[in-house]
């Protein structure tokens, strides 16, 4: 899809967030929450690339959420910055 939207402008991207604290991570009490994202710092990853002139940068590519607050400069809803997690993470 990235590669026949591309010539349209249109930035095509799949966006891979953390361990996400929603209502069932957190009834499961059984999760290290301490790198985890609440369910709006996704949101902020995708204000900032709708926000981006240059979005089509990313096209075609999996981004992770962390990381996009690192380039952009953004931080979760509590003030905090998550680390960017990585295949060796999982």
């Amino acid at each position: 899809m990235a590669v026949e939207l591309r010539d349209h402008d249109v930035a095509v991207v799949s966006l891979y967030p953390g361990l996400v604290r929603t209502e069932a991570v957190l009834a499961a009490g059984v999760f290290d929450l301490s790198n985890s994202e609440s369910p709006e710092f996704i949101g902020r990853a995708v204000a900032a690339l709708a926000g981006d002139r240059d979005v089509c940068r990313w096209t075609g590519q999996v981004l992770v959420a962390a990381a996009l607050a690192e380039h952009y400069g953004f931080a979760d809803i509590d003030g905090r910055s998550p680390r960017p997690l990585t295949l060796t993470d999982v």
